[in-house]
């Protein structure tokens, strides 16, 4: 027969967030700031205080060790379990009369307290979490009988003063006989949705004393500009004569790297940071259940824990259908409490219907009264949509398919007002041809995660840029001086880019640049014979500082060439050597995998065989410049997951997918786990993304290991590093 710790430890891995408060008493004592004493002898409560955030000590003592993807869930040390009947097995406080809380015993004799109970409930769980027993009558929270006259019991929605004085069990559930019970699933969300969802929490408006210390120092954009030669001789001509423009964005500032301390928050310690307005969308379908929905709530916990108490915060969890958690809400203690108990109802059911998840998400953003500066969607699904994209079994068919259609219009790029989609497939079975047509379509990017404990990590990467966005609606023009010079069109990746008819000036839109991001851009130009040294063009740019609030406008760098009689010996610029290898290789892999899709994997290796090739006779690849180096490595790694068709579905197809996202934004993504046992890549990685990183490894440490990469030369896009054996 199984043992109650059997019990609980399963209890744990399906149902239970692992953030749970410090400072747990044996004896009975209540965390700190813990809740106001007044249970009477029959039960009835009080209205609680808040629980306050607990330490990154007890945080990292109680979180369980990282399952591996066979693992049945979670696990615990028993040394910190509880007997269910003296502690509740959703917070893990203990539980004793005259503590301040309303204690509820299910029929199945486990005991917890009422308001814990109720919410989880509420979410839809209406089985034990202690021992899984189906309930006949399931617990709700209802108002002072002044409010309702007649009796009539409500759900108390997530974002309302507990009232634990007033409680109720509420109707027995309607039987269902084996023959139907799967037509009679429990819905995973019973409480109504407004109508709109202008139900926003207000901003935290504090005033911000530290911009008059700021303005001083503030630093701006980097600009520079690297021409493939530094001289033409007079007599000659030259077309598609290449520039680079780089683009650095300015330092984090120390309390921007890190929004939060674990162990205290500070509203403070984000007025150097532009605060953010978060929606995430999770796929909580029927394959989600065990281990990876556990994983899923440590991640979204781990987010939480990070936002501070100036970001707001929308949870939208999707399976046939979609039900927004809470309404968008700051992160503040009480917000905080609430969101983690939200997250940690969650069940596991249904189908996949990502275009509805979406489309509630954007409904929260469109309809908000007020805004953070920085807003922004993260999807993670482990499946297909079945509900919207027409399935279909062929590789040959999947690029007619309109992925389009799972985004809401309201959101896709083609609008004025552009909310970036970051998508994370989960898993060997998501559809990363419409995860990534997702973020593509939104200015979003897409990551692959192929190992289940790697989920918290990529959220980590995830929200250390958006935490730190320093640069908005970036503008970058490009204005040819010299009457004679002509502009090519540019090579900008995903970017928005036009050069105007007559050829004499063209403009990259860049959107967000969290800190310390770069950004590469290569200009061809024609060049007329001259006499003497010629200016060949400007680059100027513009953008809003989001923490002053205020536009930056950078007068232009100016570029000239010297124009002697003989040019003897002259060598290639290495940084416009390195971007070209960079813009070829992702040019290689696009090709390379329109091939593949195709079902031509021999051509799509040969392809990719070719660039290797190419990249290690060029100028950077012969230096050991390492940008070269992680190419290679990432080439080679596609090529081994392209070697037959099962690999490449399998894996290979999500993996040149989120490469291909990474390249073309210029940005971080996750891209599974690397097969070269040399080296491992860290692709656009900026330090706010590595300092969120360790964080999340040091409190919860994953299979999944990120070193930080090694700030390499001027083109800190990619770094090589031993990889964790």
């Amino acid at each position: 027969m199984e043992t109650a710790w059997r019990r609980a430890k399963r209890a744990l891995a399906v149902n239970l967030c692992v953030y749970v408060p410090g400072n747990l008493d044996d004896d009975g004592g209540s965390p700190s700031g813990g809740h106001a004493s007044g249970t009477s002898s029959d039960g009835a409560a009080s209205e609680a205080a808040p629980v306050s955030p607990w330490g990154a000590s007890d945080y990292q003592a109680l979180m369980p060790t990282t399952p591996t993807p066979t693992s049945a869930g979670l696990r615990l040390s028993k040394s910190g379990s509880r007997s269910s009947k003296r502690t509740c097995a959703i917070c893990l406080v203990t539980m004793k009369s005259g503590h301040g809380h309303a204690l509820f015993t299910a029929e199945c004799s486990h005991t917890f307290h009422f308001h814990c109970i109720a919410s989880n409930v509420k979410h839809g769980n209406r089985v034990c979490p202690v021992c899984r027993a189906k309930w006949k009558e399931i617990p709700f929270q209802a108002p002072p009988p002044s409010e309702h006259p007649h009796g009539r019991a409500r759900v108390n929605p997530i974002n309302w003063p507990q009232e634990e004085g007033y409680m109720t069990v509420v109707r027995r559930l309607p039987r269902a006989d084996s023959a139907n019970r799967q037509h009679h699933l429990t819905p995973l969300f019973h409480t109504s949705e407004p109508v709109y969802f202008n139900d926003d929490e207000p901003l935290d408006l504090q005033p911000d004393t530290t911009r008059n210390s700021q303005r001083g120092c503030s630093k701006t954009v980097e600009v520079k500009v690297y021409p493939e030669f530094s001289a033409i001789p007079q007599s000659a001509s030259r077309e598609n004569f290449t520039i680079l423009i780089h683009l650095k964005a300015p330092h984090a500032s120390t309390n921007q790297v890190s929004s939060r301390n674990i162990n205290a928050s500070s509203t403070a310690s984000q007025t150097s940071r532009a605060p953010v307005d978060l929606v995430t969308v999770l796929d909580v379908s029927g394959s989600m259940a065990g281990t990876k929905l556990a994983l899923l709530k440590r991640a979204m916990g781990f987010v939480i824990q990070t936002l501070g108490p100036s970001d707001r915060l929308s949870v939208i969890a999707f399976s046939s259908t979609a039900r927004r958690l809470f309404h968008l809400r700051r992160m503040s203690d009480s917000g905080r409490q609430q969101a983690l108990q939200a997250v940690n109802s969650l069940v596991a059911n249904g189908g996949t219907n990502i275009a509805e998840g979406l489309r509630k998400g954007a409904k929260v953003i469109e309809e908000r009264r007020e805004k953070n500066p920085v807003c922004s969607i993260i999807l993670l699904s482990d499946g297909q949509d079945t509900y919207t994209v027409a399935s279909n079994s062929g590789g040959t068919q999947r690029s007619q398919v309109d992925y389009e259609s799972l985004v809401p219009s309201s959101i896709r790029g083609a609008t004025s007002y552009q909310i970036p989609v970051h998508a994370f497939g989960f898993g060997a079975d998501h559809d990363s041809a419409s995860m990534h047509s997702i973020s593509e379509t939104s200015g979003g990017t897409f990551s692959f995660i192929e190992t289940e404990g790697a989920i918290q990590d990529a959220f980590a990467q995830c929200i250390g840029g958006l935490l730190s966005v320093v640069v908005q609606e970036m503008w970058v023009g490009v204005e040819c001086v010299h009457p004679g010079v002509q502009l090519a069109p540019i090579k900008s990746g995903s970017y928005a880019s036009q050069v105007a008819g007559d050829g004499r000036s063209g403009s990259i839109d860049l959107g967000d640049l969290y800190a310390d991001e770069e950004r590469d851009f290569l200009v061809s130009i024609n060049i007329p014979p001259a006499r003497e040294e010629i200016v060949l063009l400007k680059v100027c740019c513009s953008y809003r500082d989001p923490v002053m609030n205020e536009t930056v406008n950078l007068e232009g760098e100016e570029l000239r060439i010297q124009r002697p009689e003989v040019v003897a010996g002259q060598t290639m610029s290495v940084e416009v050597d390195r971007e070209k290898n960079r813009v070829q290789a992702a040019e290689a892999m696009e090709a390379a995998r329109a091939a593949a899709e195709q079902g031509a994997l021999s051509d799509a290796v040969s392809i990719l065989e070719e660039r290797r090739r190419i990249l290690s006779e060029s100028l950077a690849g012969r230096s050991g410049d390492r940008l070269c180096l992680a190419l290679d490595a990432e080439l080679k790694e596609m090529q081994e997951r392209m070697a037959n068709r099962q690999r490449y579905e399998a894996s290979g197809r999500a993996y040149v997918l989120s490469g291909l996202s990474s390249h073309s934004w210029q940005r971080a993504t996750l891209r599974g786990d690397s097969t070269d046992s040399v080296s491992l890549i860290h692709a656009y990685q900026t330090p706010s993304m590595v300092n969120m990183l360790e964080r999340s490894q040091t409190l919860s440490p994953s299979p999944w290991l990120l070193n930080p990469p090694i700030h390499p030369v001027r083109s800190s896009s990619f770094a090589t590093q031993p990889q964790p054996r």
